[in-house]
């Protein structure tokens, strides 16, 4: 009798448990439909609204959603943290750590982004993203050395890239090596003749 009690139990623990699941995964479901028609009816902050109806913050991808959400809502302190949610769930996640960058950068802290587009290059050290961003970032701070080495890494992967090799030239113009962005500029000739910024680079380098 004791081992029957002791079955049903389990049973009705389970079921109830089992339950609880569907009712949540039901939940998150309808939450991420209505957030889907609001999103694409440009009305951000009630589709954030919306996707909190279904909020499981054990859920990655009702976090990763959130953050989303929060952001085009303008909410950005919001989607900052349900993104590190997300990344807290999984951490090798890098769509979460890319999300994470969309409300720090409209919030302006930059060290926060540089840090962020950096551990993103500790999972995945080739990601051209990461690496011309952060190019891109240093270039605009004058720092033209680290510029320097994250456009090195970006034009060994696509050596015939406009974008990289047009920043790669000035970068290398910048740090005094004119002979090297000479033939960068050049290279970007190739790709677009008549470059207003690839002839502005050589000749300044012919005035030298």
């Amino acid at each position: 009798m004791e081992i029957l009690k002791k079955m049903l139990l389990f049973f009705f623990i389970f079921f109830i448990t089992l339950t609880t699941v569907f009712a949540q995964e039901v939940m998150t479901m309808t939450a991420f439909n209505e957030s889907y028609t609001l999103e694409y009816n440009r009305e951000f902050v009630k589709a954030a609204e919306a996707i909190k109806k279904g909020y499981n913050e054990k859920s990655y991808e009702t976090n990763l959603r959130a953050g989303w959400l929060n952001y085009e809502a303008g909410y950005f302190i919001e989607s900052q943290n349900y993104y590190e949610k997300a990344i807290g769930l999984k951490p090798n996640s890098l769509e979460a750590k890319f999300g994470f960058i969309y409300p720090t950068v409209a919030l302006g802290n930059m060290d926060q982004v540089i840090a962020q587009y950096e551990n993103i290059l500790k999972i995945d050290p080739q990601n051209i993203t990461a690496n011309h961003q952060l190019a891109l970032i240093y270039y605009e701070k004058k720092d033209f050395g680290s510029a320097f080495k994250y456009l090195k890494k970006e034009v060994t992967l696509y050596p015939f890239g406009y974008d990289a090799l047009l920043l790669f030239a000035w970068s290398n113009f910048q740090l005094g090596k004119n002979k090297d962005a000479n033939l960068l500029f050049n290279k970007v000739l190739l790709i677009y003749p008549g470059d207003k910024s690839a002839l502005e680079g050589l000749s300044l380098i012919n005035e030298d």
